[in-house]
């Protein structure tokens, strides 16, 4: 009888933390409701805030542990001067959908279920910004769908495989059995108490706001499906990484990239120097004593180089148009 007791006692405290887990969760996602539209892709229904204006759009794709909504507390009112904005949750992230399981995690899926996003939204082609593990998305998408992209704006991407491997936590949450029961009972409430501690050393040594969390829509990572899901994301990138580095000479659309000389999250000699190396026609943004955040920290700067590719691609698509066809 005692040994019964014992176990359902110690059954309790998951079950208990699962049951309040799920409460938490969906509060969460009643705190930051979806903005935008959402459409069909391989993926699932991918969430887009589409600000609907512009010739050649510029399309954001958040790194790991964000959503749609990372980008607001950095560009702000900013976004506005740069025309048509797409702001997506990636595949698992925010509140589109991860159908295709662990395979979502890919790189070549997510590049193809952006461009079926680009397709129903009657997009040809984007100027593709993309922030930390994004930045290798965004290299995909431009090595698999060449044509859909017209230029790279990569902020503190990761691009290279580097020494090591990642936090534990990532490898414990991916796991297809000890992920579920970590997301469900210690994940939510651990992320909770962490949260502002974490922040402030991914952006160090720039200060951010207090509200950071909140604009960003932080809280939206911790929900058991999204924090698997962005998991498997960092836990599988490494091995893609390798796989796809050496490809980079293929990459024809104009690059620029934006880092910090003092992240000490995703390595700028290794990444970013590293993809000046490889793309020839990288144009390398190296800010001192900024960190993982050059978009928190240059602002302005960012967006000039955003709206100066937006400029040159519809420059490049009013040549092409206007160019008599060979006799």
């Amino acid at each position: 009888m005692a040994l019964f007791s014992t176990l359902a006692a110690a059954a309790a405290v998951p079950a208990a933390l699962a049951g309040w887990t799920g409460f938490s969760a969906r509060a969460i996602s009643r705190a930051f409701p979806p903005e935008g539209r959402f459409v069909p892709t391989r993926a699932g229904r991918m969430h887009v805030i589409d600000s609907g204006e512009g010739d050649v759009p510029a399309l954001f794709l958040h790194g790991a542990s964000g959503s749609a909504l990372a980008w607001r507390p950095a560009l702000g009112d900013r976004l506005v001067s740069l025309g048509r904005t797409l702001l997506v949750d990636r595949p698992g992230h925010g509140f589109s959908e991860r159908q295709a399981g662990r395979a979502a995690a890919l790189l070549d899926h997510q590049a193809g279920a952006l461009v079926d996003a680009m397709d129903a939204l009657g997009v040809a082609r984007a100027v593709v910004v993309a922030h930390s593990w994004a930045g290798a998305l965004a290299c995909r998408l431009a090595l698999d769908h060449g044509d859909r992209v017209a230029g790279l704006v990569l902020i503190a991407p990761a691009t290279h495989p580097w020494p090591g491997g990642v936090h534990w936590y990532y490898r414990v949450a991916a796991h297809p059995v000890a992920g579920p029961l970590f997301a469900w009972t210690l994940a939510l409430p651990a992320g909770q108490a962490l949260m502002a501690r974490s922040i402030a050393g991914v952006f160090s040594p720039q200060p951010i706001g207090a509200d950071y969390a909140e604009s960003a829509g932080i809280p939206l990572v911790l929900r058991p499906a999204q924090f698997m899901a962005n998991a498997e994301d960092v836990a599988g990138l490494l091995a893609q990484v390798q796989e796809q580095a050496p490809r980079y000479g293929d990459i024809t659309c104009p690059v620029t990239v934006i880092s910090g000389d003092k992240d000490g999250v995703v390595w700028t000699h290794l990444h970013s120097l590293g993809l000046a190396r490889d793309v020839p026609q990288t144009k390398l943004i190296v800010l001192p004593d900024v960190g993982h955040g050059p978009h928190h920290a240059e602002p302005d700067q960012v967006t000039d180089e955003i709206r100066a590719q937006q400029e040159t691609a519809a420059q490049g698509a009013q040549v092409r148009v206007g160019r008599p066809a060979a006799s």
